[in-house]
């Protein structure tokens, strides 16, 4: 079958690892399904497979891509939930210590077919496109469960997103406002910052620029470049939900204001089946529909590739089959 797949890990030149041609079609285990694969969406972490990061270095050559939507063998048209769980793991999906991700363990999705656990194939629905329906596995559950299961924030109150443009990003402005937040977003450029008010931001600022008053809480992806100005904006007793570290994960903590200010920090990593389908429901009563920067042919996933690797997406990369 066609499939992009990284062929080893470069550190260095992890574009140089990725690799368009065959792959043997998937074998389908006991309590598992195959999806012919309509949609995929691209994400930092395929970037951070092809550098070697989270897998194993025998797990090559390992095809790509942690999202996707497509269609069963009954026809049945399904998005995919990307957390694997180990069998018999009960409780968060997020929580189990041996759970995976698809292209860490399991070949991903940037191929004809993909198979998956019965249980991680959820019905797609009718309102969503199968190139939307594809971005919603990873970026915007991610955002999902930072806004509405980790942050406590209440319709009224005042949200910050560090960066305008990346797929967490973008679905959280989308998202908070359609949950009647006050979104305020920074973003590097005004193309970044025109987006992001295009999707429903209240206001827009500069990359570190001083707000006009503090935040109840603030959405982090980017790590070292950004924390310092997300803990100063952030009211007594905020908080900051952080899912990713994109410009580094070791910035100075600043732990005398978060004590002094009773700040409070909390990790949040990609959500759970059920929030997953709470999620869809949600984008269909409210009409949200993912913002989608760029929508390639899968045989031109190079391109999406440096797009996002030289960071000029404007929202999610999609392929097609």
């Amino acid at each position: 079958m066609f499939a992009v797949y990284a062929s080893e890990p470069n550190p260095e030149n992890p574009l140089d690892a990725l690799t368009v041609g065959e792959r043997p079609d998937p074998e389908v285990p006991s309590g598992w399904v195959k999806v012919a694969v309509k949609a995929a969406s691209l994400n930092m972490h395929d970037i951070w497979t092809l550098r070697g990061v989270g897998i194993k270095p025998d797990q090559f050559p390992m095809i790509l891509g942690c999202d996707g939507a497509g269609v069963l063998e009954d026809g049945t048209e399904v998005v995919l939930h990307s957390v694997i769980n180990a069998p018999g793991w009960q409780g968060d999906d997020t929580l189990d210590p041996k759970r995976t991700l698809l292209t860490e363990k399991y070949q991903g999705t940037f191929a004809d077919y993909v198979v998956v656990p019965a249980r991680n194939a959820v019905p797609k629905p009718a309102g969503l496109s199968f190139a939307e329906a594809a971005t919603m596995g990873t970026a915007w559950l991610t955002a999902y469960r930072m806004l509405f299961v980790k942050s406590g924030l209440r319709p009224g109150q005042t949200m910050l997103v560090q960066g305008a443009s990346g797929g967490v990003s973008t679905a959280l402005i989308q998202l908070g406002r359609a949950a009647g937040l006050r979104v305020w977003v920074t973003g590097r450029s005004e193309e970044k910052r025109a987006l992001a008010e295009q999707l429903g931001a209240h206001q827009t600022f500069e990359s570190g620029a001083r707000l006009p008053e503090r935040v109840d809480g603030v959405f982090e992806t980017v790590g070292k470049a950004t924390w310092g100005h997300s803990l100063k904006s952030l009211k007594p007793g905020g908080i900051v939900v952080v899912s990713g570290s994109t410009s580094g994960p070791d910035p100075s903590a600043d732990l005398q204001r978060v004590f002094f200010l009773q700040l409070r920090v909390v990790g949040s990593t990609m959500g759970t089946r059920d929030e997953l389908e709470d999620m869809l429901r949600y984008l269909d009563l409210t009409g949200i529909k993912p913002q989608i920067g760029k929508e390639l042919p899968l045989s031109e996933a190079a391109e999406g590739f440096r797009l996002m690797q030289e960071g000029e997406t404007a929202g999610k990369v999609v392929f097609t089959r």
